[in-house]
């Protein structure tokens, strides 16, 4: 495909993936769910004048939160300010809500996505949300992959999601790394001599900054070296990424896959995650996730038939602070907590080679919150 500049040179919307494209990585469970008939139709209460009978929420008078405001620390003046949640935003927060996430919550951070990675609407993804980025990793895992299947996994990985991918059944293959990110060269040379007749792997697991447990963060070389193996070998490339705004080395940040990918000679391989728990708080549980059409379309399905929704008192307290922000100081918060966890790094760093040189080596991490010692 010509290039102009190292950019693809024809539009973007020819290279976005069809939705028939996906058919054939979807698991059979995920092609078993039905709508919830309920649920479907909770989009009409929105509508101007409408007077709604059709789901049973219970009624508002009787709940007994009537007011609710937080203090938030200001990330430039570092002033706390008193935010209050309006009648109207309270009202919301404390009664169900749809499947998919708070829609003005969604809308902000589709902007985020534009803000951070440069992907706008309309170039084949959309954004959903779940109790956390975890559930939302295992809800994909359950809507892509059947017994029998290949999952590619970076290895050492985070402890926790090896049970989501145990639990369909998949044949999890581990892929080593090094100081530089995916180990692309053993990768590419497992793929190529993948044994005729078996399904090649339907995805791979990465988490590409400050990785947990390693610590590495992805070289742009090896990330597009991943995004070519993936269209040759026909993958999908699960981007989980809660350290994203943890960077702190001294070179710029390399760009995310979702990114990458925008220049890619195909648009759609790439199955975002991403989580407010490292940089606004764990204990509200927001999640979100950036994938093409079909997959937010699985997901939520799951949702519905599983926990019902994201948490909307936790969705409206988020949007209220990020509305208050706004992406200008959010970055400037986040740089902050970056520049905390660089801090952090350095004083532990100091005390692993006063206790541990000539015993132990590691790589210094630029993102993240890990050191990896063998």
């Amino acid at each position: 495909m010509p290039t102009v500049n190292g950019h693809i040179d024809s539009p973007l919307a020819s290279r976005i993936l069809s939705k028939d494209f996906y058919e054939p990585f979807m698991s059979q469970l995920s092609r078993r769910r039905i709508e919830d008939p309920i649920r479907a139709l909770l989009p009409l209460e929105e509508r101007p004048g409408v007077i709604s009978l059709l789901a049973g929420k219970p009624n508002a008078e009787t709940f007994p939160i009537t007011a609710m405001q937080f203090s938030l620390r200001d990330p430039v003046t570092n002033e706390e300010v008193v935010v209050p949640l309006s009648e109207q935003e309270l009202a919301r927060g404390l009664q169900y809500g749809s499947s998919a996430g708070l829609p003005d919550l969604n809308d902000w951070l589709i902007g985020l996505q534009e803000h951070s990675h440069g992907r706008k609407r309309g170039e084949g993804w959309g954004l959903c949300f779940g109790m956390g980025s975890s559930d939302l990793i295992y809800k994909v895992c359950n809507a892509l992959l059947d017994p029998g299947d290949v999952a590619m996994i970076e290895a050492p990985v985070y402890a926790g999601v090896v049970p989501m991918f145990h639990n369909t059944g998949c044949t999890m293959i581990e892929v080593g790394g090094d100081a530089h990110g995916t180990d692309t060269k053993g990768l590419r040379e497992m793929l190529e001599n993948w044994p005729a007749g078996k399904p090649k792997p339907k995805v791979l697991y990465t988490v590409p900054y400050g990785c947990n447990p390693t610590g590495v963060t992805s070289t742009l070389e090896r990330r597009l070296e991943v995004l070519e193996l993936a269209r040759k070998h026909n993958f999908l490339i699960m981007e989980d990424d809660p350290y994203y705004y943890l960077y702190f080395g001294d070179a710029p940040r390399p760009p995310s896959y979702f990114t990458l990918e925008r220049d890619q000679p195909e648009v759609g391989r790439v199955i975002r995650f991403d989580s407010l728990s490292k940089v606004l708080s764990s204990g509200m549980r927001i999640g979100f996730l950036s994938a093409p059409q079909p997959i937010l379309d699985a997901v939520v399905l799951h949702t519905i038939t599983s926990n019902l929704q994201p948490p909307t008192i936790t969705m409206v307290l988020s949007l209220r602070l990020l509305k208050e922000w706004g992406y200008e100081k959010l970055r400037a918060h986040v740089d902050r907590v970056a520049q905390f966890y660089h801090a952090k790094r350095d004083v532990f760093e100091r005390l692993m080679h006063k206790y541990l040189d000539g015993l132990a080596e590691w790589n210094t991490p630029e993102a993240g919150m890990f050191f990896w010692c063998v």
